[in-house]
Order: structure tokens, then C-alpha cells, then sequence
């Protein structure tokens, strides 16, 4: 689950040049720099051996790009006190510079294009410790009841980075996937994304090995250790069979098998109304971490304690948030907007978090009904603190507001009312997930096509829930049958379609910036906005 933001410093973000001052490792990390620009990820082969009792990781990681352009310095990042021990292409060692977090290796000789090529890069260290994981970001290192070493990865955020050397922007994703192989002491367990594919018995350790054959995202790639159990199912998806795997500590099997039920009701949810899972060849997996959990991709995490809603409480205070365990619905729902479609900036993260909080009430929709689903969704919007927007400053590694969550999730449901027809609304869905597979996407292009999926111009709509903090205000004033209404609080050109309910009918209005009347059959006794759509207004009652 991505950190949430509660304050910012300004209160307007989302522009490309801001009056807010960033610095120069913000850009280097946050923007396509040139050294980034000119080549291609294909592949990672990441090898770690993880040392417990030190708190010490070292390991090497094989990056096979494809030239673009012609050049030979060659932007990697890694955070300290990690460092860089050593890096070899062809047998020939190479220099390197650092600057901060991201380190420019010059390469023997320029690349030529079009072609593919391969580095080694040797590093080492004690990774920073996450304090509060997963918002903060790190290697949670614990003990689980037995006494045995208990350690997990979380980094978005703070960046893959902070353990392992990499591109670590998220534009660029290795299209060819990635292969883990995670040494640990022999006692224990690694679980990584994809498939197990071999395991090594090094005499006091052992190396798991693990292959991801889809695009992942940086920060998806996890490590988990500890004292595993497994259990596993076949899911009949649409696709065909999905194994979906549970990995958990001994002493909570039985535990996990019940509440794990949930899962492959998650997965009816989901693939009814996003379509397939995006990951077939990579297998689901929910995987118990020492923190609360996060959507790893084919590798999602766990540690809500076995119990329904949000560590037992609900999030929208409606009683629906009790109907289903949040990390399992929550998390595996961004395997579709997350992992599937990624954001090209964290500016967009909304993409992420807005769809995916949104999830929450369409699984309730799935197995409760449309009333549970509005209830619910309504219920989050008390969490809306409209302090900044929900976009952040392109370009510098900023997100934009934790309203990208349930404000989000809002700013959707209202879509969904707007468009009044739910098999055209779960096709958009669908259809971003198919028409953007396996890519990185900003949230323009996300705007753009549902407007045109849906046939309706969505700019000022976009504008107003994503750039700035205005919820749109309805004034109405009632004289016989006569209603008169307008928004205030707006931005220039908004004229959402909403429906009043007046003397108990649902009608269709269409405000704008300036006033307009509109007559009804009788004398006008009350009037109600349909909470549904995310419109403040007063109401007019007897």
C-alpha cells in the first residue's frame, strides 16, 4: 500500500514549473535525465544474499538494455549507505561517478543502436531500516513468535533504490521481466515475485530462486523471508487456470486458510469488472510481512492480522468496511492499476490509488449489490481532507495528495453515475486494462480516454477534482414550480450532469457558472442532490 500524504507544503501543486524549490537529486531521480533517456530496460538478473544477524545484504545485478541512441554514460541509482562495489561489461571494469543517489558509469565505448548489451554492478551494505513500513520504506527486520528472523522489503515512495542498483524510474520497466535468486540462512525462506523455479542448498544456506516473465515496476520487486508455510489453489479464470499460492508463518496455517478465502472473491470481483488478471504466466500470490501490506506485483503482502476492514476498524464507518479483509481486496487490486498500469510520474500516482480505493467499493458491488457500493464509497468521503490537489510537480519524484485515494475513488463514482450506463462504464474499465497492458501511462492519457470511451468531454471535470481543492458547490432557490440553480466554486467550464431529487423524483439538471431555471409539474416542497455525485449543495426542505 503507496504512503499516504496528509499535508503538503503548498496548496497548489501539479504544474510542471513550480515556485516550490526542488533539488538537484529531486530531478535526477524524479525526471528522464539524458543518461536515462538513451537506452531501453530489457532485463534484470538480481542476486542477493541476505545476512540476518548483521542486517547486511550484498549481491550483483545483471541489467540488459537495447541502445536507442548513441551514447555511453549510463545513469544508475542506489542509495546509501548502500553502495557501488564494482561494475564489469565484458569482462572489462568500469568507471563510474556518484552524485548522491544516482551513480554515471562510462561505458568502454559508445553503444550501437538498436543493439542489445549487458552490465554487471557489484554492491553491498546494510540497507536503511524501515521505521514505519510500508509508508516509510526500508527492510523491516524482525523475529516472528518462535524466534526466527522475520525480514521484508517495502519501498515505493523512497525507491527501489534504497536496496538494490537499478533505473529506478517509472517509465522504464524491464520488458523481459526479471529473475531473483535470494540467498538466506537454510533454516528459512525466500518468497519473491513470479514462479520458484530452482532452489540451491549452499550447505548452511540456500538460494531460492525466483522468474518473473511480465514487465514489473521497481519498486514491485520484493524479498520476504521467514519460516513458511504454503498452500495453494487453482482459480478457473478467464484466461484458464491461475495458480494462486499462500505463503504464511507456521503457527498461522489455519488461520490464513480461512481468512484467504477471500481471495479468489477478490479475483471473481476484479476480473468481472477490470478483466483478466494481468499476470497469469506469473502465478497471485499473498505472501504474510511483519508490516501491513503492499501490492508487490504476482507477490502481494499481508499482515492485516487475519481479521476484516482496516486492522478491524472500517474506513468508511457504514459497516460495509467489515465485509471484507481491506489488505487482501485493497493491495491485489492493484495488480490491475498498479502493476498493469503503471504512472510514468509519481505526480500521477492517483492512477494507482484513486482506481484502486475505488475497487474497494466495486468488489462490495460484486457480492453486496449497487447500495452496499454507494455506502461505502460515500462513507470514505469524511477521509477527504482537501488541503492540495490530487496531482503532484511532474518531473521531481512528488506525489500529490493522499486525497488521491478516496477522493479519488469519489471523483469515480460520480463518473460512473455521470455515464448512467454500467455495462459502458465496466467496458472503460475493462478497456483500460487491455488497451494499456503492461504500460506506463500518465494520468492524461488515463483522462483522455475515458473521455473518449465514453463520449463525453471531461476536461474541466479532470480539472477541477484532480488540480485543485474546489468541490463544486450547487445553489438552488425554489418559488412555486419554478427551480433556480447554479455552481459556485468551479473552475471555468464545468457544467457536470447531476441529478435532484424534488418532491421524491430523481430529475436531470445540467449547472453551469451562471443561473438557469427549470419548471416542474407541481410546487416545489424539497429538493436533494443525490449524494452520489460529489457535489456540496444545501438542501431545501418543507
Amino acid at each position: 500500500m503507496t504512503k499516504t500524504i496528509l499535508s503538503l507544503l503548498l496548496l497548489i501543486i501539479g504544474l510542471t514549473s513550480f515556485s516550490q524549490e526542488f533539488t538537484r537529486q529531486d530531478r535526477l531521480r524524479g525526471s528522464i535525465t539524458p543518461e536515462r533517456a538513451w537506452w531501453d530496460l530489457k532485463h534484470y538478473n538480481l542476486k542477493v544474499e541476505v545476512v540476518p544477524d548483521e542486517k547486511f545484504i550484498r549481491g550483483s545485478n545483471t541489467i540488459t538494455y537495447q541502445v536507442l541512441e548513441k551514447k555511453n554514460v549510463m545513469q544508475i541509482d542506489l542509495q546509501p549507505p548502500m553502495k557501488i562495489d564494482s561494475l564489469f561489461q565484458n569482462g572489462k571494469k568500469l568507471k563510474f561517478e556518484t552524485e548522491g543517489n544516482a551513480h554515471f558509469i562510462t561505458l568502454v565505448k559508445k553503444q550501437k543502436r538498436g543493439k542489445d548489451y549487458a552490465l554487471t554492478i557489484y554492491f553491498s551494505g546494510k540497507p536503511m531500516e524501515a521505521k514505519n513500513a510500508p509508508w516509510d520504506g526500508g527492510f523491516t527486520w524482525t523475529k516472528d513468535s518462535n524466534g526466527k528472523p522475520f525480514i521484508a522489503t517495502s519501498n515505493q515512495g523512497i525507491g527501489a533504490s534504497i536496496w538494490w542498483p537499478n533505473k529506478d524510474h517509472y517509465y522504464d520497466e524491464p520488458e523481459d521481466g526479471i529473475q531473483l535468486s535470494v540467498t538466506v540462512p537454510k533454516n528459512l525462506m525466500n518468497v519473491s515475485n513470479g514462479r520458484l523455479i530452482n532452489t540451491i542448498d549452499n550447505g548452511k544456506t540456500k538460494t531460492w530462486i525466483w522468474n518473473v516473465v511480465n514487465p514489473i515496476n521497481n519498486y514491485g520487486v520484493n524479498i520476504n523471508i521467514g519460516d513458511y508455510v504454503n498452500f495453494s489453489e487453482v482459480y478457473d479464470g478467464i484466461k484458464g487456470a491461475l495458480d494462486m499460492d499462500y505463503y504464511v508463518l507456521r503457527d498461522n496455517l489455519e488461520k490464513a486458510k480461512k481468512q484467504f478465502k477471500q481471495a479468489p472473491l477478490m479475483m471473481d470481483a476484479f476480473e468481472y469488472w477490470f478483466g483478466p488478471y494481468p499476470f497469469y504466466e506469473d502465478s497471485f500470490k499473498l505472501v504474510e510481512v511483519p508490516y501491513l501490506g503492499m501490492e508487490h506485483q504476482s507477490s502481494v503482502t499481508y499482515g492485516n492480522n487475519y481479521q476484516n476492514g482496516y486492522l478491524g476498524s472500517d474506513l468508511s464507518d457504514t459497516g460495509w468496511g467489515l465485509k471484507f479483509d481491506f489488505i487482501i481486496i485493497h493491495e491485489a487490486g492493484h495488480e490491475w492499476f498498479a502493476n498493469n498500469i503503471t504512472h510514468i510520474d509519481v505526480a500521477d500516482m492517483w492512477i494507482h490509488e484513486g482506481f484502486t480505493a475505488y475497487s474497494e467499493n466495486l468488489y462490495l458491488n460484486y457480492h453486496f449489490g449497487e447500495q452496499a457500493s454507494s455506502e461505502y464509497v460515500l462513507g470514505t468521503r469524511q477521509r477527504v481532507r482537501n488541503e492540495s490537489p490530487i496531482i503532484g510537480v511532474y518531473n521531481v519524484n512528488q506525489e500529490g495528495s493522499g486525497d488521491m485515494y478516496y477522493k479519488g475513488a469519489n471523483l469515480l463514482h460520480s463518473l460512473r453515475q455521470l455515464i448512467n450506463d454500467d455495462e459502458k462504464w465496466r467496458a472503460i474499465l475493462r478497456g483500460l486494462n487491455k488497451d494499456f497492458y503492461h504500460q506506463t501511462v500518465s494520468s492524461k492519457q488515463v483522462e483522455e480516454y475515458i473521455s473518449k470511451k465514453s463520449g463525453i468531454d471531461l476536461r474541466s471535470f479532470w480539472d477541477q477534482y484532480l488540480r485543485t481543492t474546489k468541490i463544486p458547490h450547487l445553489e438552488y432557490k425554489a418559488s412555486g414550480i419554478n427551480l433556480k440553480y447554479r455552481y459556485t466554486n468551479i473552475v471555468e467550464g464545468f457544467d457536470l450532469p447531476l441529478i435532484l431529487i424534488v418532491n421524491g423524483k430523481e430529475e436531470w439538471i445540467t449547472p453551469s457558472s451562471e443561473w438557469q431555471t427549470k419548471a416542474f409539474e407541481s410546487n416545489i416542497e424539497t429538493v436533494l442532490i443525490k449524494k452520489d455525485f460529489y457535489v456540496e449543495g444545501d438542501a431545501l426542505k418543507p
